[in-house]
């Protein structure tokens, strides 16, 4: 009985120090989020990657409907988020986002740790990936794209797990995890025909049990209910929505996203080349490059020693690479982060060669020198720090680029609003900040806020939109501001001034006052 105990207890720390690692990593990247956060509402400023976080912050506290492909699961998670006692609304989603980038990170390391049985390559590989500069950038602010990694690696951890263990339930629970990572963002629907190939590959004959695919084909459509938010919220009309998803067909166009059809796969061969280029240069802005050698060898590693997987992370790769090189956005680059992310799992691949390379060599070396055990330990020691250690190689540079932990530009915009514009006024914007101002601060709610590109029609008339509301709310004898999009004033200017009216700066331009031609200032 002393005996088994014994084993009991010894067994519970070697599993438990094998966890540690992950749980550090994860610890890590987590404080760097914390110290590089965004304090609290943030403006629209596509050029600062800040295109969507500003209204998904007004959104989830509302309860609203944002753009397609509408989001619910960020939507009804981030509220949540809303609940802590802790800085503002606009801190509190951004929060949202660091907490799930953090568990992204330790789901990453441990379904490397299923993947390859190893420890230090887990936790290497996943702190190479949390302190990447495109997904860093993203858990500092409202948005989705850290959810989404937390979804990928919810989905990857259970299919590996059940080629593994051999239990059904695990395909149960990837199914599943499946449809609700769909609720969060489009581009996972690649897992489905990727974790197929991989259970043919594994099992082919899971493939064909007509009873298990039933009960994995009702769990991926109970992974769906999260969009039975939309119609419903949609037939409430909440603010700041110019979509109504509530008709069948509005429903599915909306969760398509079928408004941006005519933005996706629009390059042709002769393009693709220069579109390569571009996501090189993002690549190597993410990782010390010998990492990527280290990734280039880790797939080849894996073609001949894991088949399966390989050929599951290739899928992936390559499919929300094609897609991103194809996406005409002015912020795709978020789109690479998913590349990225497979790109680490083929680094604690090739690491694991690398380790079995030297031990190996070392094997042979200590045979011929006959080193003591305390040598033997202390040099991989100090091979675990320098694995460990050098995915932190460019931190302090990221940690530069990607801090938000200071930006209140937002909160400047509102209060110059608030201070200068008079009571009953209109005021123009494609921004966040004075819809944040009205209906999470509840600051001048007696001020008409409106959007020029709430409908995505609207999107591609650049100053159009602007002038014709201006027109409107004039002729309804309202004093008409606008606060114009980033650095283009003089174009908008212009095209004012065609239109028979006048902008008059305000605030040394932080905001105009719209006039007929010759009127006062």
């Amino acid at each position: 009985m002393k005996k088994k105990l014994r084993s009991k207890i010894g067994s519970f720390p070697a599993g438990s120090l094998a966890v540690l690692p992950g749980v550090l990593v994860a610890l890590i990247s987590f404080g760097l989020y914390l110290a590089t956060l965004a304090p609290t509402a943030l403006p629209r400023d596509v050029n600062a990657g800040l295109a969507d976080a500003g209204l998904f912050q007004v959104r989830v506290y509302i309860l609203g409907i944002p753009n397609p492909t509408g989001y619910p699961t960020y939507l009804l998670l981030g509220k949540l988020f809303t609940y802590l006692p802790v800085g503002d609304i606009g801190y509190r989603v951004n929060l949202a986002s660091a907490v799930y980038a953090a568990v992204a990170v330790l789901l990453l390391f441990f379904l490397l740790r299923v993947l390859t049985g190893r420890t230090l390559p887990a936790a290497a590989a996943a702190l190479l990936f949390g302190v990447s500069r495109a997904f860093w950038s993203q858990a500092v602010i409202a948005e989705v794209y850290t959810l989404n990694v937390m979804f990928v690696c919810l989905v990857c951890l259970p299919l590996l797990l059940w080629r593994k263990r051999g239990q059904d339930r695990y395909l149960l629970l990837a199914a599943f995890l499946m449809g609700l990572s769909l609720t969060n963002h489009l581009t996972s629907g690649l897992l489905i025909p990727a974790g197929l190939v991989f259970v043919g590959l594994t099992d082919r004959r899971k493939l064909l049990d007509w009873r298990l695919a039933l009960k994995a084909a009702a769990l991926f459509v109970a992974g769906l209910t999260p969009y039975i938010y939309l119609p419903v919220r949609a037939m409430t009309h909440p603010p700041l929505s110019g979509y109504h998803p509530a008709s069948l067909d509005g429903f599915f166009s909306f969760v398509t996203g079928s408004s941006f059809q005519g933005q996706m796969f629009v390059y042709g061969p002769a393009q693709i080349p220069w579109r390569l280029e571009f996501y090189l240069s993002h690549l190597l802005h993410q990782f010390p490059p010998v990492f990527l050698v280290v990734a280039a060898f880790g797939f080849w590693y894996m073609l001949f020693t894991d088949r399966a997987a390989a050929v599951f992370f290739g899928i992936l790769y390559a499919g929300w690479l094609v897609f991103a090189l194809e996406y005409a956005i002015p912020d795709v680059w978020v789109y690479f982060i998913p590349t990225y992310l497979v790109i680490c799992v083929f680094v604690a691949s090739g690491l694991v060669a690398l380790f079995e390379m030297a031990a190996h060599l070392s094997r042979r070396w200590q045979a011929s020198r006959h080193l003591s055990s305390t040598r033997r330990l202390a040099a991989k020691g100090a091979l675990g720090f320098l694995v460990l250690a050098a995915p932190l190689a460019g931190v302090q540079e990221t940690y530069r680029v990607v801090d938000h932990s200071d930006y209140y530009q937002a909160r400047k915009t509102m209060d110059l609003v608030a201070r200068d514009v008079p009571r009953g006024a209109t005021v123009i914007t494609n921004g966040s900040s004075l819809w944040y101002m009205k209906l999470v601060d509840h600051r001048r709610t007696d001020l008409r806020i409106v959007s020029p590109f709430l409908n995505p029609e609207d999107w591609s008339q650049q100053a159009k939109p602007w002038v014709r509301l201006s027109e409107k709310y004039l002729r309804e004898g309202q004093d008409v501001y606008v606060l114009l999009p980033g650095d283009r004033d003089g174009y908008y200017m212009s095209y004012f001034e065609q239109s028979g009216l006048r902008l008059s700066p305000r605030d040394d331009g932080a905001f105009y006052r719209v006039e007929e031609d010759g009127g006062g200032g």
